[in-house]
C-alpha cells in the first residue's frame, strides 16, 4: 500500500503533528461525544480487537493493519490476546521484493509499501514471531523510522542492477548485502526463540496460532474486470500480482456488513489524500459540491469571490453532518481511472456507527498511534467507503453464502 513511501510518511508527518491529546468522553449509551467537532457517533456494531499499534516513521501499514486483523482472527478463535511482529513480515517482504527487483533488472515496485495480503504471504512461506521476540528496532530508535533504511535498500539495489562489473553480470554476494542492511536495522531473525515458556521456531509458532491463510479472501468492486472472478489489482504496491474477487459495489458493502454482523473485523485497503478524510477529527466523508442554486446572494458573492484553492479547503470544512455524493460504480471507476483514488493505506474495520442524524459509517483502527481524538479510531461515511476502498480483506466465513456461490468458492 501507499502510493511511494515518501507520500506516505509525508502523509503520516502531516496528521501527526496536528493529532489532539484530549480524548472525547464516552456516554454509558455509547455516543461518542466529540469536543468540537459537530460529530456525535453512536456505536452501533463493534467487533473485539486489540490496541491501536504505532507504525510512526515507516511506510508499512498494510504490515500493521493486517497483522492486527489476524490478531483479532485469533482472538476470535481462542480467546487469546497475542502480540505479532510486524517487522519479522516487513524484513522477509523487503527480501523478497528485492530479490524480484534484481531478477526483473529494476523493472519492479521496490518500496516499504505492500499489499494487505503480503503478511499472509510470509506466514505461510515463512512462518511468524511475536513482538516480544523480534521487535526490528536495533538502530538506536524507540520507535520505528525507516527513512535511513529505506534510503540504504533503494540506493544498493539501484547500483546492483545497474551491473557495474566489467563483466555487465551480477556477482554472487548482492544479496548478501541486502541481508547485511536488513541486520544492521532490523535485526538478525533468529531460528528459535521462547514464548511463554516453550521454544519455537518462526513456522512451528505460527502453526501453533491455528490460523490457515487459505481462509482469507481479498474483495474489490471495479467495472474493467468482469463480476465474481478474480485479477491482479493493477497498483504498484500489489507486487505478489495477488488475486482480488470483483463484486458489484453495493455487494462489496453487503459483505462488510455481513462480516462485521459476525463478528468479523477486516483489513481496509484505500485512498487517504482526500480532504474530506479529517484524521485529526476523526471522521472521513465525502461532501457534495456546493451549488450556486443553493445559495443566497450574500453567500454566492462571497463563493465567487474566493480562490480556486479557498474553494476547495471550505468544501471539506464541516461542522457537523453534511450532505454527500451519491457514489455509483461508474463514478467509482472513474475516480480510479483517473488515479483520484489511490492505494494510499491499510487499516481495520471493527464496526459499525451512526452519526445523529442517522447516517452510516464505519468504524475504523488506524495504525497512527493513539495520541488523538478517538483514541486511534475514526469514523469512515459510507460514501466514502463506497468512493475510496480499494479492497478489503476477510476471513471467507463473513462472507454471505450467495457471494461465496457467485465467485465459485
Amino acid at each position: 500500500m501507499n502510493r511511494h513511501t515518501t507520500l506516505h510518511m509525508k502523509k503520516y508527518l502531516i496528521f501527526g503533528a496536528a493529532m489532539m491529546a484530549a480524548l472525547p468522553s464516552i456516554a454509558d449509551d455509547g455516543i461518542v461525544v466529540p469536543d468540537s467537532t459537530g460529530f456525535k457517533f453512536t456505536d452501533v456494531t463493534l467487533v473485539k480487537t486489540g490496541p491501536v499499534k504505532d507504525q510512526n516513521k515507516s511506510g508499512t501499514c498494510w504490515c500493521f493493519a493486517s497483522t492486527s486483523f489476524l490478531e483479532d482472527e485469533i482472538r476470535r478463535k481462542t480467546g487469546k490476546e497475542i502480540d505479532l511482529s510486524e517487522m519479522f513480515t516487513v524484513r522477509h517482504c523487503y527480501g523478497d521484493k528485492a530479490d524480484r527487483f534484481v531478477r526483473l533488472y529494476g523493472e519492479s515496485n521496490f518500496a516499504a509499501g505492500g499489499s494487505v495480503v503480503d503478511v499472509n504471504y510470509v506466514w505461510d512461506r515463512y512462518g511468524a514471531m511475536p513482538e516480544e521476540a523480534y521487535r526490528g528496532l536495533e538502530y538506536g530508535e524507540e520507535k520505528h523510522d525507516h527513512y535511513e533504511l529505506d534510503a540504504a535498500l533503494s540506493a544498493y539495489l539501484k547500483a546492483i542492477v545497474s551491473k557495474p562489473s566489467s563483466k555487465k553480470t551480477l556477482t554472487t554476494a548482492w544479496r548478501k548485502g541486502i541481508d547485511g542492511i536488513l541486520d544492521a536495522y532490523l535485526g538478525e531473525v533468529p531460528e528459535t526463540f521462547v514464548y511463554e515458556g516453550k521454544t519455537y521456531t518462526p513456522r512451528s509458532f505460527a502453526d501453533a496460532l491455528g490460523l490457515n491463510m487459505n481462509d482469507y479472501i481479498t474483495i474489490t468492486s471495479f467495472t474493467h474486470h468482469p463480476m465474481y472472478k478474480p485479477f491482479s489489482l493493477e497498483v504498484p504496491d500489489n507486487w505478489l500480482n495477488a488475486p482480488h474477487y470483483n463484486v458489484p459495489l453495493e455487494e462489496m458493502k453487503a459483505v462488510v456488513d455481513n462480516a462485521l454482523d459476525k463478528g468479523y473485523s477486516l483489513v481496509w485497503a484505500a485512498d487517504v489524500s482526500e480532504g474530506g478524510f479529517k484524521w485529526r477529527e476523526g471522521y472521513a466523508n465525502m461532501p457534495k459540491e456546493k451549488n450556486a442554486d443553493d445559495m443566497d446572494g450574500t453567500e454566492l458573492l462571497r463563493w465567487v469571490q474566493l480562490s480556486d484553492s479557498d474553494r476547495e479547503k471550505q468544501k471539506f470544512e464541516a461542522k457537523g453532518p453534511v450532505e454527500e455524493i451519491t457514489v455509483t460504480p461508474e463514478l467509482r471507476q472513474q475516480m480510479f481511472d483517473r488515479q483520484e483514488t489511490t492505494d494510499d493505506h491499510g487499516m481495520v474495520i471493527v464496526g459499525r456507527a451512526t452519526d445523529q442524524e442517522g447516517n452510516r459509517y464505519y468504524k475504523v483502527k488506524n495504525s497512527w498511534d493513539t495520541n488523538q481524538i478517538y483514541g486511534g479510531y475514526f469514523y469512515v461515511s459510507e460514501p466514502y467507503f463506497l468512493a475510496k476502498t480499494l479492497s478489503v480483506m476477510l476471513n471467507r466465513e463473513g462472507v454471505p453464502a450467495k457471494t461465496l456461490k457467485a465467485l465459485g468458492l
